[in-house]
Parts: structure tokens; sequence; C-alpha cells
């Protein structure tokens, strides 16, 4: 508990005016004042250790709740519906961030021989954090402030981190981000095309082979990394696109449904209804009349 607090502290001291901060190379703290309205997004390869409040992501349906002194582990780009579920001036929401990509966790996986069972086959997992790990997070933030030293430990401080991470509940999964021949990997590869052609025709076998896969190996690796199927996964890229379409920028509907892939104007106004609760229409006026607000 003590590093907890002292770990709140320090996140709250350099977020004091409640916005996100990088303080090193792929690492960010925030601090979030009162709690937040559900925001689509992408969550990237990454840990999250959270030191006070709570924080909710929505995948595919399916709440992931967690809290002070828990952790959550991505080990694949995701759509993802986040908030933050419980804040309030005088106990506000605190978090840790830190980048893990493939590039970072293989060096320590040849170095250090880390080998273990082969993980349960997901995307999301959330555990609760050990002294270990908060250790180095909270030396890290102690040298936040001082560029010299910063520019000096923290590189230390991460490694530690991710070793801890590696010898941790969630170890087999963050594993699988350093390991280019694995199936996450692959299935990485096929998340990444999707992401960057999401408006295109989707043929689940072409993509397949393309990440070197069989179509039903493909598939069932796909569904177990995301909770989705590639067809359901490439609706919620479109769906997020066109979302902040509609927010950003002026256009009818139906022109937006047709940028980021719907034939069917129908179509796309009942799937956008299901994913955000609100046609695309109304839902794009409260989101404009929520960021008023803000």
């Amino acid at each position: 508990m003590e590093l907890l607090d002292e770990m709140r502290r320090l996140i709250m001291r350099h977020t004091a005016d409640g916005r996100q901060k990088t303080i090193a190379g792929g690492v960010t703290i925030a601090s979030v004042a009162c709690a937040t309205p559900p925001v689509a997004t992408i969550s990237e390869p990454s840990v999250a250790i959270v030191a006070q409040g709570v924080k909710r992501t929505v995948l595919n349906g399916v709440p992931y709740d967690y809290r002070a002194g828990q952790y959550v582990v991505v080990s694949v780009d995701l759509p993802v519906i986040g908030q933050a579920l419980e804040a309030s001036p005088d106990e506000p929401f605190v978090v840790f961030s830190m980048a893990l990509s493939p590039a970072v966790v293989a060096p320590m996986l040849l170095e250090a021989a880390v080998t273990g069972p082969p993980p349960a086959f997901t995307g999301l997992a959330v555990s609760d954090a050990t002294p270990e790990l908060l250790d180095p997070v909270v030396r890290l933030l102690r040298v936040a402030d001082r560029p010299d030293d910063l520019r000096v430990l923290a590189p230390g401080y991460q490694r530690e981190i991710l070793w801890w991470l590696l010898s941790g509940d969630q170890g087999a999964l963050v594993r699988q981000i350093g390991l280019v021949d694995g199936n996450l990997a692959l299935i990485s590869r096929g998340i990444r095309w999707i992401r960057e052609h999401y408006r295109e025709h989707l043929v689940v076998a072409d993509l397949a082979g393309l990440c070197g896969m069989s179509p039903s190996s493909f598939h069932r690796h796909f569904r177990a990394a995301t909770s989705m199927t590639p067809v359901q996964f490439q609706k919620q890229i479109r769906l997020q696109a066109a979302r902040t379409l509609l927010m950003t920028r002026s256009g009818n509907v139906a022109e937006v449904g047709y940028f980021v892939g719907y034939e069917s104007p129908s179509q796309f106004s009942r799937e956008y209804r299901k994913a955000f609760g609100a046609s695309p229409g109304r839902d794009a006026a409260q989101l404009a009349a929520t960021a008023q607000n803000w």
C-alpha cells in the first residue's frame, strides 16, 4: 500500500492540471478528476497500472474493470471503449501506462532466456500488481522531473518493469508480444492490414494467406486474440472511424458511411446505433454537446 500511495502522489504531482503527460519514451501518466463518458479508441500493446480509481475497458461488448493496485496488459491493437468509471476531485482516477513493443520485449526474451507455458491466447488480461512491479514504477516517477537523472535511469527502470511483467501472472501474454514467429505476431500483421485498409472489401482467406496461416487457423487465433471475427473487427474499426469523422468534420451521415466502407446507409445507421446506442446524427450532436461542457 505504501508503494501504491507514493505512486498516486507522484503521478498527481506531475499531472496537477489533469492532463496526460509523457515522462519517458513510451511512458505516460494521467489523472482525471471526474468520471468520463465512454470513448472509442484503439488500444495498442501496453501495460496500464491503476494507482487510484476504476477504469473500464469494453472489448466487443465485454467489460473489463480494473482498479487501484491492478494492471491490464494489452497484447495486440484492439478497438475498445474506455472510460474512467470512478473519479472525483477528492479521489481522481490515476494511472501509469507503458508501451510494450516487440522491439523492446524480444531482446529481453533472448537475453534472459525467458520461457514458460504457452498463454491462454487472448489480447487483454487484468491482474493484481505485485510490490516488485510497483517498485521500479515508483523509482521512475521519483526522477520524472529531473531531466538528467531521467535520461540515464529511465531505460533501466523500464527494463525492470518489463522483467516483472514477464515474471508475473501475465508473463506468457507479454512474451507473445516479442515472439516474431508466434501466432500473436501473425495475427498482429492481419490486424495492422485491417486498420490500414478498413475501407476495402475484406476476404478472410486472402488475409490469412498474407499472414502465412490457413483460413481456419487464422480465424480461430484471430477470434481468440480479439474476441471478434476479422469481419467484426473491421466493422468496429469502420464505426470508430465514422464516429471520429462525425465529430470532426461536416458531412451528412450517408457520406460518412460511404467513406468508411459502407455501401448501404441503412446498414450503416443500424450498426452504428447498435455499437454506440444512438443513431449517427443524434450521437454526433450528443458528442458535440459533451465536448462543449468539458
